[in-house]
């Protein structure tokens, strides 16, 4: 019995020793586990430019949707999507047989009309003569002068129905509203064109403006006139504009407001439908924190969004962060970060917390 309780005595001092061991090897491990080279920066007052950024989209400031006011099969559509056109040319045609049997009855009405007011304005005139000779009564002038004007409102009458016609016949032959370039079609020949289908999009380029949504907490602080910086996404370069209009409703965008933005124009390929950024310069805010971070260094995780700081033996410190309004490629820290303190702006490696940096 003795000899068994040595055994397990031993066996359990053995085993203490290697868990020893183990600890110290992985602390040993986790102790030489290469330093992150990282780049820091000291958080500092900002003393630049305030600028309020909206998201919107680039379009040709005049520009159309055509449609008709007939119902009718397409006949024939004379252009194709980035074709030139200019005012007044003939872009598509509508079906109009039943128009054009309408014009030809409004012909006849008129040429009966015509010949009608003819005959009784002859009558008019041998009457007064008459009239004057003593030869003819008063009833009988009154009755041809009668005759005379329902004849004269039936011609006219007539040729207002053929003006009528007329501009049915306008919408059945779709013309361009004005010179520019043809940017979409919506329909093709043989589909039946309905009153205010949109058949063909007309733009015409030269000047362009952006529709830029604005939330709700910055409007107040667009001002119409104001000169305003655009960077252009896909091309990235900028080019300057002015806020010429700013909506006062939000009720139909979903709690944004509508600001447009004239382009300057500039040595750009711009192209309507491009994204872009537009910075609207504001005053900065007596009360509001004075602290800025570039985007680019922030983390999130989820709905949290924090930042890398430099702790204590240069060890990464993850800090979460309550922010304000973004100024371009910086955004405004209300609170998580103080005066003087040093945050990672990037690093060569992957950080957690407590990982130790070391300074380039």
């Amino acid at each position: 019995m003795k000899n068994r309780n040595y055994i397990i005595a031993a066996v359990l001092t053995f085993s203490l020793a290697l868990a020893s061991c183990g600890d110290k090897e992985t602390k040993a491990l986790a102790d030489n586990t290469p330093a992150v080279p990282v780049q820091v920066r000291s958080v500092a007052e900002n003393t630049e430019d305030s600028f309020v950024t909206a998201s919107g989209k680039i379009e040709a400031a005049k520009s159309a949707n055509i449609s008709t006011r007939m119902m009718g099969y397409v006949d024939k559509i004379y252009v194709k999507v980035g074709d030139k056109v200019k005012n007044g040319q003939l872009l598509l045609s509508v079906n109009n047989a039943d128009v054009s049997a309408k014009l030809a009855q409004v012909n006849a009405g008129i040429a009966e009309a015509e010949a009608a007011f003819a005959n009784a304005e002859k009558d008019y005139q041998r009457f007064t003569n008459l009239f004057k000779e003593n030869s003819a009564s008063q009833k009988e002038l009154d009755d041809i002068t009668a005759h005379y004007n329902m004849a004269k409102a039936r011609l006219e009458s007539a040729k207002q129905m053929k003006n009528g016609v007329n501009a049915q016949m306008g919408y059945a032959n779709i013309r361009a509203p004005f010179s520019g370039v043809v940017t979409n079609k919506f329909i093709s020949a043989g589909d039946m064109a309905n009153p205010g289908m949109p058949l063909l999009e007309v733009e015409s380029p030269g000047q362009y403006q952006v529709l830029a949504m604005v939330p709700e907490s910055e409007i107040l602080e667009i001002r119409p006139d104001t000169e305003v910086s655009v960077r252009l996404k896909s091309l990235g370069q900028s080019v300057k504009g002015k806020v010429v209009e700013v909506s006062t409703s939000a009720k139909n965008t979903g709690g944004q407001y509508l600001v447009k933005v004239i382009l300057e124009p500039a040595d750009v390929p711009i192209l309507s439908g491009m994204y872009a950024t537009v910075q609207f310069p504001v005053e900065r805010r007596a009360n509001a924190a004075a602290v800025m971070v570039p985007k680019e260094a922030l983390v999130e995780r989820g709905q949290l969004t924090g930042i890398y700081t430099l702790g204590q033996s240069n060890t990464a410190l993850l800090r979460w962060l309550r922010l304000g309004r973004s100024y371009g490629d910086k955004v405004e820290v209300l609170s998580g970060l103080s005066q003087d303190e040093k945050y990672i702006v990037s690093s060569e490696g992957k950080l957690f917390n407590g990982a130790k940096v070391s300074i380039q």
